[in-house]
C-alpha cells in the first residue's frame, strides 16, 4: 500500500470528474485519485460518429440554467465551444390523438391554449384549496389530486423524457422534492410558486428579464464534456475496485490487483454500482439499507438518417405520453436543435424505445426495431423514403428509477455519510439523473470535502420543461 492520497474518488463519469475538478480548484495541492471500471472515463455520457451522423448513447444535453454546470463550462472553456438551443426559439411537440401538436413554452401560451379543455383549466385552480396529503405518494396520485386527471398525459410526457418511467411508480417526493416542499410548506402548489416568484422579483427587481434556459451540448457531441474534464487527472481506467474497509480514519479499497488507502472515499456511481459496495463494506458503521436496488429503466436510441424529402418539423422533438400506445417513446429532431450533425442535405432523428413500460422492445433484433420505429414516426412526421442510415444504440447503463420509497434510501445515505466520517456517496441518480443534478451535487460534495464535512444535499424547485 503506497501513503494515503487525500481523495480516492470510485467512479470516472461525469460526477467523479466534476467532484475531482471542483475539489482541485479548491484545494490545488490535494492528491486525487480517480479509479474507473471502463476503459475511458465518461459512465453513461458518450457520444456516437459513423459516416457523417453523429448521435448520443446517453444524454443528448442540458439546460444552462444551473450555476455549477455554467461554472464547468467556463473553468474548462468549454464555453467557447458549446452549441445552444433556446427554448424560447426553439419548440417542442406532443403526441396526442394520434398527431404532434406544439407544445408552448410560455405559461400564459399554455392556458390560452386548445391542448387543455377549459374545464381542466378550471379544475388546475383547486389547487388552491386542496389540503395537502403528507403521506408519499407516485406522481400519477399527486398530480390528478391536486390538478386533476386531464393533465396526466403531459405530466407522462415530462417523465418519459427525463427518467423513461412510469408516472404511476415515480415518487413525487423524489422527482420534484422542491414542488412537493413548497406544497407541505404553503398548502398550494400555485399559492407557493406565485409568493416564490414575488419574493424573487422584489430582490431583483433591477436586473434583466430572465429568459427561457437554452439546451447546451458541442460540435463533438457530449462525449467532448467528459474527454475535456478528464485532462490533467490522475485517472487510472481499466481499475476494477472489489472491497471497500474502513481502517480507523483511513479508508482502504482494494482492486483487482493494487491496495489504495485515502483520507476521504468518494462513491461517485451509479445509485445500484454505490449500494452493492456499500453492502459489501467492512469496518463502517452501516445500518442495512431500505433497498438493496433500485429498479432502472433501460432503452435504445435509434438513430436514423434521412434526405431531402423528409420533412421534420422544427424543434426538439416529441414525446408520446404512454395513452397514445405508439411503438416509440418520442424522437430527436438532432440537426435542427445541433447543426452538424448529419452529412450536408440530410438529416438526423433520433428515436427512443423502450423504458420502464416496455422492456420487451428491447429485447427486438435491430432490423425490426428500425422497421417498427419508422413506421410509427411516418404516422407523424411526413417521411416518404425510408432512411439512408440506420444505426441502433444500446447503451450499458440504465436509468435509475425515483420510485416509492426512494427517499428513504436517501435518508438512509444521509445517516451512513455523518456516521463514517470521510465517505461522500454520489452519482447518477442519487440527487436526479440529468447532468444538471450530477454537477450540482458534485460541486456540493467537493466544498464539503476541501472544507472536511459531510455533504449535504438542497432542496429547489425545479422548472419543468417538455
Amino acid at each position: 500500500m503506497e501513503n494515503p492520497i487525500d481523495t480516492l474518488i470510485i467512479g470516472g463519469g461525469l460526477t467523479g470528474l466534476t467532484v475531482a475538478h471542483f475539489l482541485q480548484k479548491y484545494q490545488p495541492e490535494a492528491k486525487i485519485t480517480i479509479l474507473e471500471k471502463s476503459s475511458s472515463p465518461g459512465g453513461a455520457i458518450r457520444s456516437f460518429n459513423q459516416d457523417g451522423y453523429l448521435a448520443e448513447w446517453g444524454a443528448h444535453g442540458f439546460l444552462d440554467n444551473v450555476e455549477a454546470s455554467r461554472e464547468l463550462l467556463a473553468d474548462t472553456g468549454l464555453d467557447k465551444e458549446a452549441q445552444k438551443a433556446p427554448l424560447d426559439e426553439f419548440v417542442r411537440y406532443i403526441c396526442l390523438n394520434g398527431k404532434l401538436n406544439l407544445i408552448p413554452q410560455n405559461p400564459k401560451k399554455i392556458i390560452r391554449s386548445n391542448l387543455v379543455s377549459l374545464p381542466a383549466k378550471l379544475r388546475v385552480l383547486a389547487d388552491l384549496w386542496i389540503k395537502p396529503r403528507r403521506e408519499e405518494q407516485t406522481v400519477a396520485a399527486w398530480a390528478a389530486y391536486r390538478f386533476g386527471s386531464s393533465l396526466l398525459p403531459f405530466v407522462d410526457a415530462v417523465l418519459t423524457g427525463t427518467y423513461a418511467g412510469d408516472l404511476n411508480r415515480l415518487s413525487i417526493d423524489a422527482v420534484f422534492p422542491g414542488i412537493r416542499a413548497l406544497e407541505l410548506e404553503k398548502g398550494s402548489v400555485i399559492r407557493g410558486l406565485l409568493q416564490k416568484r414575488k419574493s424573487a422579483r422584489v430582490k431583483q427587481e433591477n436586473a434583466p428579464q430572465k429568459k427561457l434556459p437554452a439546451m447546451v451540448s458541442f460540435p463533438q457531441g457530449m462525449g467532448r464534456l467528459p474527454e475535456v474534464l478528464a485532462a490533467n487527472k490522475n485517472l487510472l481506467c481499466s481499475v476494477e475496485v472489489k472491497s471497500i474497509h474502513k481502517n480507523g480514519d483511513v479508508w482502504e479499497v482494494r482492486t483487482t490487483d493494487q491496495s489504495y488507502r485515502a483520507n476521504s472515499l468518494v462513491l461517485a456511481l451509479s445509485v445500484n454500482q454505490s449500494l452493492f459496495f456499500l453492502q459489501s463494506a467492512s469496518g463502517m458503521t452501516v445500518e442495512e439499507s431500505p433497498l438493496a436496488t433500485v429498479p432502472e429503466a433501460r432503452i435504445v436510441t435509434i438513430a436514423m438518417g434521412f434526405g431531402e424529402t423528409a420533412e421534420i418539423p422544427f424543434g426538439f422533438g416529441y414525446l408520446a405520453p404512454e395513452q397514445e400506445k405508439r411503438f416509440a417513446m418520442g424522437a430527436l429532431f438532432s440537426t435542427h436543435m445541433f447543426p452538424g450533425r448529419a452529412p450536408k442535405g440530410h438529416m438526423l432523428l433520433e428515436a427512443l424505445v423502450g423504458g420502464r413500460r416496455h422492456p420487451e422492445k428491447l429485447e427486438l433484433a435491430d432490423d425490426i426495431l428500425v422497421q417498427k420505429t419508422y413506421d410509427d414516426l411516418r404516422q407523424l412526421i411526413h417521411l416518404p423514403d425510408p432512411p439512408v442510415f440506420t444505426k441502433v444504440l444500446r447503451p450499458d447503463h440504465g436509468i435509475p428509477q425515483l420510485e416509492i420509497g426512494y427517499p428513504r434510501l436517501l435518508a438512509w445515505r444521509k445517516r451512513l455519510v455523518e456516521s463514517n466520517r470521510g465517505l461522500y456517496i454520489c452519482g447518477f441518480g442519487w440527487e436526479g439523473i440529468g447532468i444538471n443534478d450530477m454537477t450540482k451535487s458534485a460541486k456540493q460534495v467537493a466544498a464539503a470535502l476541501a472544507a472536511g464535512i459531510a455533504a449535504k444535499g438542497e432542496t429547489e424547485v425545479k422548472g419543468v420543461y417538455f
